[in-house]
């Protein structure tokens, strides 16, 4: 079976990019997986230099074909922040206390100038140099209150319009659906076969 390595650490996001590669007769593991692989520092501005980062470094390292992605909430408000330090924007760096942080930061900005999406930047490199790149985004906003305990991050606190509710809310199925990831995926899949090809 064909083996891609998931430049994570993070179950979350392990758990929903198996489910959504699950149709394509991969095996899919995680940093977990190689545990002498030490941390992959993103000194990237970008989502797309932080994801080119981690998956080159995690290919180079373990020989294999990585997929990486680096992804954050954008909320137009606050000019586009957290952004990529979306993970680390509250000083204890936990998904509450980062989404505490942002509700503080928007108390009082009216429900009409709370959007934002979250944006995706996926990056699949192969130690024979082969790399291809794909984006996705969901839009959204930001509630005025936390709703929800499924998912992780901003989960709870990015509300979707469409459907009328907090992304914490939707099962798996239906955030892969509609989420940056999925959509991230679903693009970078696309293109999956003349990657392979090269690996």
């Amino acid at each position: 079976m064909d083996t891609v390595v998931l430049a994570t650490r993070n179950e979350g996001k392990i758990a929903e990019l198996r489910a959504l590669l699950k149709d394509y007769g991969l095996n899919v593991l995680g940093l977990g997986d190689f545990p002498g692989l030490g941390e992959i520092e993103e000194t990237g501005t970008t989502f797309l230099e932080n994801a080119r980062l981690k998956a080159v470094a995690v290919a180079e390292a373990t020989g294999l074909p990585a997929l990486a992605d680096d992804s954050g909430l954008e909320v137009d408000a606050l000019d586009g922040a957290p952004g990529v330090y979306s993970a680390r924007y509250s000083p204890e760096g936990t998904d509450e206390a980062n989404w505490k942080k942002l509700l503080r930061e928007l108390d009082g900005v009216p429900e009409e100038k709370r959007t934002a999406r979250f944006r995706c930047v996926m990056v699949a490199h192969a130690p024979s140099g082969a790399e291809i790149t794909a984006e996705g985004a969901w839009e959204g906003r930001i509630s005025a209150a936390p709703e929800g305990d499924g998912g992780f991050g901003y989960d709870p606190v990015f509300f979707d319009p469409e459907l009328g509710r907090t992304a914490a809310t939707l099962s798996r199925e239906d955030k892969n659906a509609r989420s940056h990831r999925g959509k991230a995926l679903t693009a970078l899949l696309a293109r999956w076969p003349e990657f392979w090809d090269k690996v």
